[in-house]
């Protein structure tokens, strides 16, 4: 039995030129650095200003970090969500997302160091 080798644009997958919709996988990439950055910046804000560590104080055992990876979660899965709605059987320029997915993880890690941290706190 034949494979049908069809992408949505009815173009043959492996013929040049060819392009398999791959907004799915990019929203998933984007919405994962957008949610790594999230984790970092939040945990970075509750520890900057004491209101915001009260709003992120969902379980007072464990303190605002609670509330900093819980918001951060609901918010990546929202991303991915909403993203891979809009993009699902579409083409996206995945280098252009790749890139953007990549600074957010890494704005995340510096962001995520307590020297960084205390500069931008003014420390």
């Amino acid at each position: 039995m034949p494979i049908d080798m069809k992408n949505h644009s009815g173009e043959i997958a492996n013929e040049p030129g060819a392009t398999i919709p791959n907004g799915a996988a990019a929203a998933a990439i984007l919405a994962t650095g957008a949610g790594c950055f999230l984790v970092s910046a939040f945990a970075w804000l509750g520890d900057a200003f004491p209101v915001v560590a009260r709003f992120f104080n969902f379980y007072n055992p464990t303190g605002p970090l609670s509330g900093v990876t819980t918001s951060a979660i609901i918010i990546w899965l929202v991303v991915w969500i909403i993203l891979s709605k809009v993009w699902g059987g579409r083409f996206v320029p995945m280098g252009i997302i790749s890139i953007i997915a990549f600074l957010l993880l890494g704005l995340g890690f510096f962001l995520s160091f307590p020297p960084l941290g205390n500069f931008l706190q003014g420390r």
